[in-house]
């Protein structure tokens, strides 16, 4: 049975030792959905605030890099890459983050924190226009590198 990896032998919280892992490349890509009505998303272009798209773009990469401050037993790792997408529909936004190292820690939470973060964003710049938006199923799609290997999420129904 696996066991979780944030406790020592005596059942203490600790932060994993990783020095001696090896460096390796590691992706990981995240979701983040937002439900909000049709009003709001057709107000996003005209928000006086700016763009809250360009906005959460920018407020996601900075929390990526921001996540060991954020997590208690994150590692700080560098990263070498970080990127938000955004899909519009009839009811809401999708914010997908990936974020790329090579280290010895995986940044499937940078991509999650990446995704949260924007969605958290978005809902600030917008709350003005409807409280009720909601920011719900955050997940991690996909991750590759390290001794775990590669992980895709399944399609949700």
């Amino acid at each position: 049975m696996k066991k979780l990896s944030h406790y020592n032998a005596a059942g203490d919280v600790a932060m994993v030792d990783v020095s001696g892992k090896p460096s390796t490349k590691r992706t990981a890509t995240a979701r983040a959905r937002m439900r909000m009505s049709p009003e709001v998303i057709q107000a996003l272009p005209q928000n006086k605030k700016g763009d809250p798209l360009q906005v959460a773009r920018i407020a996601g990469i900075q929390a990526a890099k921001k996540t060991s401050e954020l997590i208690p037993l994150c590692h700080p790792i560098p990263l070498s890459h970080v990127n938000l997408e955004f899909e519009i529909g009839a009811r809401g936004i999708d914010i997908t983050a990936t974020a790329a190292t090579t280290a010895q820690t995986g940044v499937e939470m940078e991509a999650m924190t990446a995704a949260s973060v924007a969605a958290l964003t978005i809902y600030d710049m917008t709350k003005a226009l409807d409280k009720a938006i909601e920011i719900r199923d955050i997940y991690l799609l996909e991750k590759t590198g390290g001794k775990s290997g590669v992980f895709r999420r399944k399609a949700k129904a």
